[in-house]
């Protein structure tokens, strides 16, 4: 049956006082996970309670590193060890003791291993219920036999088409693309695809043994020739002599002369495959990436489905047909069968039964997802392709439907990527979770859920090594009264921004007839040399304008190309290729842009080996310094010998990671310091060289914060550092891997690092919800930095959720007016405080309040 408790966010009696006593609470005593110092701290169970503070200050690290962890801890010590084994277990935390905690169930932001398998539909279990429907009440083809409900999975062998494998895509490597040029000869190189140097000359030497041409033009050979040499999957292994010719080969092996080396042929189209299956090194994967082309399967026209699967009809549709549609569009088509009075139906009674129980069960489900801003998804929309807070979501539905009861759900910033018309739909869901027996923890920045909060952990009151400490835990009003607290400072003094009085324009970038996802025929005037917001409900329309149709059009206009990662693996090479063209044009006002910078929040690297100090290229002044050390020219050092990247330099042990793992076979994989270089990552002589008493690993351990106070005469370095530190980065070390960093903190690295430029005016800066994973008060130190880019005579375009940020601006675009096929038009538009006073807006309401409680 579907869900009937529809709980506005504000039903709970927010009146009544929260105890803390002790058989009411859960009792923390002694936490010291990363950055906690020590911390005592007691919660209270059956309501909501919000983890705030500055970004760094240790909210997660008491939440998730203590709380979550603990709870799971001791639920596995009562698993059997071989099921623990297939448990992903998280580190145990480092805490005295912890009293009265519950069950607990950790909805995070990762997103595992992405998987083109993993859609929207196998995460909610949706498609499985829709399967049974196919399967119980399908409309058959005469003559055709029932299927099971396997026979409609594309990840099974009954389901999936056998030419695509259940993808829905193919994999091709045609001539054009290994071939670019094909007057080139195969000894100029005119097989692009197969690899440089040596195995590439051996491919060819092979060529000749097998009595090819490779000194005549490539359009000159045969296409059955060119056919085999490309495609083949034959791999024959023949004598090599590097220097003869064919008659020279010939008449070698007729002698019995030794040949310098047997070699294995592999065909272009093979290489290419093999090696973006198996590579682990980024660098070939990226190579072999530009030579595959990525289309619909002809077989089941992208629906991964065998033809007598899709021959099934339900309302009129195959299953492939069904899933492609948005959630909002299944309800309204499913919502018939399951009203329909089982007599009154075109089905066989038996079937309209099942119909009706079926379709019900999954309307259910999909009312969860929609009430949490996610109508705009479809069912066979790849997890890969989700941002990380609509994959919470998705999660969070699902637990709401478990009826879960006396279980602490610990939610990591929920309301990420949600407009706050959304975020209103989001309380109303943790309502019912506080309502139907258990706690809720979440770590939040956005104000609305603060205020919502029954019970706040105010943790700070700085980051890193300044923070770490509990300044406030207590019910939402108690923390007016905590001076330092940034938190309470933001939520309790007058709101700045109404005061803000708007740049204006120098100019117009006029966009003409954008056609990209929703956006349809769409006329937009950007304002130059002013910071502009672009708002509006998730799935709007915001994202297609800005980070794809605006930036594309842009490089076009400037003759370059958009820099694209190397795709690591099917899935994001899938993804990568199935994103769509954009239509329209640039009609006016490039003439004042002359250079384009997008500042988003992949990854600043995906190995522990790229750090904050590397990315900013910081490190390269570092080493410089200690290589010019009056005992590393004695040793004829140079700067490559203070790479943990270059052998002479680094740990052999491990290989310059500074850690090794070791493999506990009932319990998680540890990951110990090195125990030859102690986890510093170099050899002992190069740690022996040091610069004002402190070795390279020393150095890299540093804060920013501390390592602006340690290089104070060296510009080159301390103007990276202060970069840093503006958009509040100073405690983070050096040294710290990528992969421990947040996307925010990834963000306002790579906006550190174009603030290290000198500004020159007339440069367009485009960033995609910059504000994720920020506290208020970080929030206003982003601002003054994008303010002072403006200040120089440049502009800013951003999408973002924020209305602290909207309203800080000069001018604000709202699309909309909803998601998906509802949205895509503008809306409002002007400065904030005429688009907060639109009537039609869904962003004007929350533009003109701070805090609703």
């Amino acid at each position: 049956m579907a869900i009937t408790k529809k709980n506005p966010p504000h039903d709970r009696n927010k009146s009544k006082a929260i105890s803390c006593d002790p058989d009411q609470c859960i009792q923390v005593r002694g936490a010291r996970v990363h950055n906690l110092k020590n911390i005592d701290v007691d919660l209270p169970r059956n309501a909501l309670v919000v983890f705030t503070g500055i970004s760094g200050s240790g909210k997660s690290s008491l939440a998730f590193g203590t709380l979550f962890a603990e709870s799971q801890r001791r639920y596995l010590d009562s698993v059997s060890p071989y099921a623990r084994r297939l448990i992903d277990q998280v580190d145990e935390p480092d805490v005295d003791v912890i009293e009265g905690l519950p069950p607990a169930v950790a909805l995070q932001q990762q997103r595992g291993t992405p998987s083109v398998r993993s859609s929207v539909g196998s995460v909610t279990t949706i498609s499985n219920a829709l399967r049974m429907l196919y399967s119980r009440a399908g409309k058959y083809p005469r003559g055709q036999k029932i299927l099971y409900a396997d026979a409609f999975s594309p990840n099974t062998p009954e389901g999936a088409c056998a030419r695509c494998h259940g993808i829905g895509r193919v994999f091709e490597v045609t001539e054009k693309l290994l071939v670019p040029d094909d007057t080139k000869t195969i000894r100029e190189r005119a097989i692009a695809a197969w690899p440089p140097a040596w195995q590439g000359k051996n491919l060819s030497r092979i060529l000749v043994t097998l009595g090819y041409d490779i000194d005549k033009p490539w359009k000159l050979l045969p296409k059955k020739i060119r056919d085999w040499i490309l495609f083949t999957e034959e791999t024959p292994v023949v004598p090599v002599y590097p220097e003869y010719n064919f008659a020279q080969i010939n008449a070698a092996i007729e002698s019995g002369e030794e040949p310098h080396y047997m070699g294995k042929f592999t065909s272009a189209k093979s290489f290419i495959l093999q090696s973006f299956a198996t590579t682990q090194s980024q660098r070939t994967k990226k190579r072999v990436a530009q030579f595959m082309q990525i289309s619909e399967c002809p077989d089941c026209h992208g629906k991964k489905l065998k033809a007598a699967s899709l021959s099934v009809k339900f309302a009129g549709l195959d299953i492939g047909e069904l899933s492609q549609l948005t959630l909002t569009e299944l309800t309204r088509l499913l919502g018939d069968a399951a009203n329909v009075n089982p007599a009154d139906s075109e089905l066989h009674p038996e079937k309209s039964i099942v119909a009706q129980r079926i379709t019900r069960d999954i309307l259910s489900r999909v009312e969860a997802l929609t009430r949490l801003g996610l109508g705009g998804l479809s069912l066979e929309r790849s997890t890969p392709t989700l941002s990380p807070g609509e994959l919470q979501r998705l999660r969070l539905a699902t637990q709401i439907r478990s009826k879960l009861f006396g279980v602490v759900y610990v939610l990591d910033e929920p309301s990420a990527g949600l407009h706050p018309a959304d975020t209103q739909a989001l309380l109303g869901a943790l309502d019912e979770l506080i309502l139907a027996g258990n706690s809720l923890f979440v770590v939040e920045h956005d104000v609305s859920v603060i205020c919502h909060a029954d019970w706040i952990v105010d943790v700070g009151p700085e980051a890193g090594t300044h923070g770490g400490e509990v300044i406030y835990s207590g019910p939402f009003d108690g923390l007016r009264d905590i001076s330092h607290s940034h938190t309470s400072r933001y939520l309790f003094t007058p709101d700045d921004a109404a005061k803000h009085t708007p740049r204006q324009p120098t100019d117009w970038l006029k966009l003409a007839g954008i056609e990209r996802n929703n956006l349809q025929g769409l006329n937009v005037d950007f304002p130059l040399s002013v910071m502009t917001t672009v708002t509006g409900v998730s799935g709007s329309g915001k994202s297609s304008l800005v980070s794809q149709a605006l930036v594309e059009l842009i490089y076009d206009a400037l003759g370059q190309k958009s820099i694209v990662e190397a795709p690591n693996g099917e899935a994001e090479l899938l993804e990568q290729e199935l994103e769509t063209i954009t239509g329209g044009q640039i009609i006016d006002g490039m003439q004042h842009i002359r250079r384009l910078v997008t500042v988003d929040q992949k990854a600043i690297g995906r190995t522990p080996r790229s750090n904050l100090a590397t990315y900013t290229s910081l490190f390269d002044h570092v080493r410089k310094l200690f290589a010019s050390t009056r005992k590393s020219k004695a040793r004829r050092y140079d700067v490559g010998r203070f790479s943990f990247n270059v052998v002479k330099g680094r740990c052999s042990n491990c290989e310059g990671v500074g850690f090794v793992r070791v493999e506990l076979l009932f319990l998680p994989s540890v990951y110990s310091p090195c125990p030859i270089c102690r986890g510093q990552r170099y050899n002992d002589k190069t740690l022996e060289i040091t610069y004002r008493e402190k070795n390279i690993a020393e150095v890299l351990d540093l804060t920013v914060e501390a390592a602006y106070e340690f290089f104070t005469d060296e510009t080159p370095v301390l103007r990276a550092l202060d970069a840093l530190l503006q958009v509040g980065l100073g405690y983070l070390r050096l040294g710290q891997p990528a992969t421990e960093l947040s996307g925010g903190e990834a963000q306002r690295i790579k906006l550190a690092t174009e603030l290290q430029r000198t500004q020159r005016g007339d440069t367009l800066y485009v960033l995609d919800e910059p504000t994720n994973g920020l506290h208020p008060a970080d929030v206003s130190m982003l601002m003054a930095q994008l303010n002072g880019l403006v200040d120089a005579g440049n502009t800013v375009i951003m999408v973002e959720h924020d209305m602290q940020v909207a309203k800080s601006s000069d001018w604000v675009i709202d699309i909309g007016p909803g998601a998906g096929d509802e949205g895509g038009l503008i809306v409002a538009q002007g400065p904030p405080m005429k688009v907060a006073k639109s009537k039609t807006s869904r962003t004007a309401p929350f533009m003109l309040s701070k805090c609703a409680r």
